[in-house]
């Protein structure tokens, strides 16, 4: 990823759903109903959440099944545009924050409540790179994941 030089807007509730839809169309994609109500649910959840749970609260509002296999090709919509992150230890994703903004991903997972705190560290993430590079492999996604339990657990 480049140097960090730049100030983070968090976004939250509706300019959060804002940014993203910027992010996205800026990127050439719709922002269709059904697009913008999988990024609402996980955005709610607030922490780690699978497929099939955003496909569930999606249905409850919709009023009819969602299913699954369309929540995850539009999740992976949003992780190629940089509007979820995808916690891979859990197969679960978390809205993105700073969706405008690109950051390896390093998340701090509490093993207890399943909270995921996405941090950015572009020293840390930028080590990780060169050592990767250091061996011949080009890293494309590099994803840091610090299980344990979050202060409010401990």
């Amino acid at each position: 990823m480049g140097k960090h030089d730049h100030p983070h807007v968090e976004a939250s509730g509706a300019s959060l759903a804002k940014a993203a839809q910027t992010a996205l169309e800026g990127a050439g994609e719709a922002w269709t109903d059904m697009r913008a109500e999988i990024f609402d649910a996980v955005a709610a959840i607030g922490k780690p959440a699978s497929a099939y749970e955003i496909a569930d609260i999606v249905s409850q509002k919709r009023g009819k099944r969602v299913a699954p296999n369309s929540v995850y090709r539009i999740l992976d919509l949003f992780v190629a545009n940089n509007l979820v992150r995808r916690v891979e230890s859990a197969n679960a994703f978390v809205a993105n924050s700073h969706p405008g903004c690109l950051h390896d991903c390093i998340f701090l997972i509490c093993d207890t409540c399943g909270s995921a705190v996405h941090v950015d560290n572009d020293k840390i993430s930028g080590g990780v790179r060169a050592a990767a590079e250091a061996t011949g492999f080009a890293a494309e996604r590099p994803v840091i994941e610090v299980r344990g339990k979050c202060a409010e657990c401990q």
